[in-house]
């Protein structure tokens, strides 16, 4: 019989998020290959640094994501299915709140963020247009982060899995009509991923209230009220939030400068930069599947008291993400070429990124 913290445990739990994972950066993927095969240069730029934007926008809370999982994890450890509900209801509340703030703040964040990218007027032109539309998206977005956490927590893989799949088959079909049949452009680019974050959205509403009501077994009321007033829990998720996000803006920091210095050196070197960035985040995204299982696991083992489960998930995890990700930068390095060709059409970036994928391959393997 297989251990519940053996390898192979592991991987049963992770595959699921790893597949579904693999489609979060076919968002990316697809809006660089439509646009880098029928738009401009400056219009393939525009898409690279309205990427670095919304992962600071939307990415800058993804502790909506991160933190509801532990949560949940714990309150499922613990057999708390009321507690479970709870989570859920904050994390969602909380993602409201947010979108709707982001929605009124709109301007002076595309104001803010032009003025830091310092591209070319052109470029400019393009990324502030596809920041006015995809901004709609934050709402849609954010609640999907929270509904993941909340399946993943849970052990739900699959439906995270089908979730992503919604988001990503929408936005392969709405971003060749848009911006390659229509000819739309950036434009086309962002409405079709605004508009595949909402259906993306609503599909994920509908899968978590059908996982809460399977899960339910307390006799509290199914709409958790009074929970929700219970002050200490909700400083407790707002404390681990608040951490969450700042090691994430750390992060995108990182590749929002990345992102800014490679527009200094012209548009071609940036559009490259993106392309390679797309290789990069497909093997982050893959990876993060060990991560997401891992926090489920260690989640269940905190809410039960078994340090022992703790400690081993910690150490075949790590072997096996590690494992992994050498795997994925020998892929890179001698397949990259390929996948760039396929890419973008346009031979300058093309050279460019072919010349810079040893050091792509290097921070898959670290």
């Amino acid at each position: 019989m297989t251990s519940p913290l053996s390898y192979r445990a592991i991987a049963t739990l992770a595959w699921p998020i790893v597949l579904a994972n693999a489609s979060v950066p076919l968002l990316g993927l697809v809006d660089t290959a439509v646009i880098g095969n029928v738009g401009t240069v400056a219009e393939l730029g525009a898409v690279a640094l309205g990427a670095v934007v919304f992962s600071f926008v939307f990415w800058g809370f993804g502790f909506l994501r991160m933190g509801t999982t532990g949560f949940v994890a714990q309150a499922a450890g613990q057999r708390d299915s009321a507690e479970v509900r709870a989570i859920a209801a904050r994390g969602l509340l909380l993602a409201l709140a947010i979108g709707l703030a982001l929605l009124v703040l709109q301007r002076p964040i595309a104001f803010v963020a032009l003025a830091l990218l310092d591209a070319a007027p052109e470029v400019n032109a393009h990324t502030a247009r596809y920041i006015a539309v995809r901004i709609w998206a934050a709402p849609a977005s954010l609640a999907t982060f929270t509904v993941l956490g909340v399946l993943v927590g849970l052990g739900r893989t699959r439906p995270v899995l089908v979730v992503q799949l919604v988001l990503n088959g929408t936005n392969i079909v709405l971003d060749v009509l848009l911006a390659g049949v229509w000819r739309l452009g950036v434009t086309g680019i962002a409405l079709g991923t605004a508009l595949a974050e909402w259906v993306a959205a609503l599909v994920a509403l509908g899968v978590l209230v059908r996982v809460v009501r399977e899960e339910q077994i307390d006799v509290e009321p199914w709409w958790p009220s009074a929970r929700l007033r219970d002050r200490t829990r909700a400083v407790a998720l707002l404390r681990a939030n608040g951490d969450l996000m700042v090691r994430t803006l750390f992060l995108l920091l990182g590749f929002g400068w990345f992102a800014n210095r490679g527009a200094t050196f012209g548009a071609a070197l940036l559009a490259a930069n993106h392309v390679l960035l797309q290789l990069v985040s497909t093997a982050a995204y893959l990876l993060d599947g060990f991560a997401h299982a891992t926090e489920v696991l260690v989640g269940r083992a905190i809410g039960r008291g078994d340090a022992a489960a703790f400690r081993q998930v910690l150490r075949r995890s790590t072997v096996l993400a590690a494992a992994s990700a050498f795997g994925l930068a020998a892929i890179a390095l001698f397949g990259g070429e390929w996948a760039v060709a396929r890419l973008t059409a346009m031979g300058n970036v093309r050279v460019a990124a072919v010349q810079l994928l040893p050091f792509a391959a290097t921070y898959i393997a670290l």
